[in-house]
């Protein structure tokens, strides 16, 4: 990645690139959507990981807009660009012209739609270039508010609000999200020592599919009345793993990992399927003690706690799943290079 920025900054001046971490949620993941909250509140505890997107931002020599991705858009006017978050955070920040916009990842385009968050990170990191390109600078939570507008409000997608605000902030922390639609992000605070145990302890398994998250939220977030019993029980487990972590106990982590998994396969009928149940139980029975798959469900990424001893055992149990190693992440989206 480092060569990439390299070779880009030998051709261009005025640019400005942010970099957003994707993210891992633990526990609590549902509660974030208004259909729920809006009884109370949400609470999740997630931790940003060391996997990022980039986005460049360039001055046009004219006034068109030019977004580079898996196509090359090339317009006059705002409105006819298709990249629906690109073109409502350029409205949103007031960059309406003359800019070029690329971006690229750490991971493979495929593997991007897997439960980390990638949406999320893109419209935050977008945001963030955008604001610096104007010399601006926005806070994390102003980031995550526009993210979450856009991507709720504006664009209508069926997710919650979680993610915005996980790769805004960056770290490992505990997310709440108020009726009054406030949302306060609180810092897990854990030993160095622990984190980097817990770090050991986490295995992250690529199912080689994508996750079906437009069909599961929309199944979930149409039940949640129905499921308000299950997603408050994963409220509170959001709660005990933080109490848990900050009283230097790893010992309930995996178990918790796998109570919530348990319930949020209640919330929707595709969240698991008899692919992703073979993968978990074959790691249960090789020593993991519990495990979750990440996002909406349905693919994605399985992640898995299991202690050193048992970690080789559980690799020969799932050949076919690519693994990926990753650490947590202490930042959230920053501007990186700007001239």
């Amino acid at each position: 990645m480092a060569r990439f920025f390299l070779i880009i900054l030998d051709f261009y001046i005025d640019m400005i690139v942010s970099r957003t971490p994707l993210r891992i949620s633990f526990v609590g993941g549902g509660s974030d959507l208004k259909e729920y909250y809006q009884h109370g509140f949400g609470a999740v505890l997630s931790t940003a990981i060391n996997k990022h997107i980039y986005i460049f931002v360039h001055k046009s020599f004219d006034d068109v807009i030019r977004v580079n991705y898996s196509k090359n858009e090339i317009v006059d006017n705002i409105d006819d660009l298709e990249h629906d978050i690109v073109r409502e955070a350029m409205k949103l920040s007031g960059v309406t012209k003359g800019v070029s916009i690329a971006y690229a990842a750490d991971l493979p385009a495929k593997s991007l739609a897997s439960g980390l968050g990638a949406s999320s990170s893109f419209a935050v990191g977008i945001l963030n270039a955008l604001y610096a390109y104007k010399s601006e600078k926005a806070a994390p939570g102003r980031l995550a508010e526009e993210a979450s507008k856009i991507e709720i409000d504006i664009l209508g997608k069926p997710i919650g609000k979680q993610d915005q605000y996980a790769v805004a902030f960056g770290g490992l922390n505990y997310i709440k999200f108020n009726k009054d639609e406030s949302v306060i992000v609180r810092s897990v605070n854990i030993s160095t020592e622990d984190k980097e145990l817990l770090g050991r302890n986490l295995l992250l398994f690529y199912t080689g599919t994508d996750t079906k998250s437009v069909e599961v939220l929309s199944e979930q977030r149409s039940k949640t009345r129905d499921n308000l019993a299950i997603l408050s029980k994963m409220v509170s487990l959001s709660g005990d793993l933080k109490t848990s972590l900050e009283n230097s106990d790893l010992s309930k982590f995996g178990s918790m990992l796998r109570e919530n998994w348990n319930y949020k396969k209640m919330l929707a009928s595709e969240i698991t399927n008899p692919i992703i149940d073979d993968y978990y139980n074959k790691a249960m029975s090789a020593g993991a003690v519990g495990g979750k798959i990440l996002g909406s469900g349905g693919g994605g990424f399985l992640l898995f706690y299991c202690e050193s001893q048992n970690q080789m055992r559980l690799r020969k149990v799932l050949p076919n799943l690519k693994e990926m190693p990753f650490d947590f992440e202490p930042e959230g989206s920053r501007i990186i290079y700007s001239d």
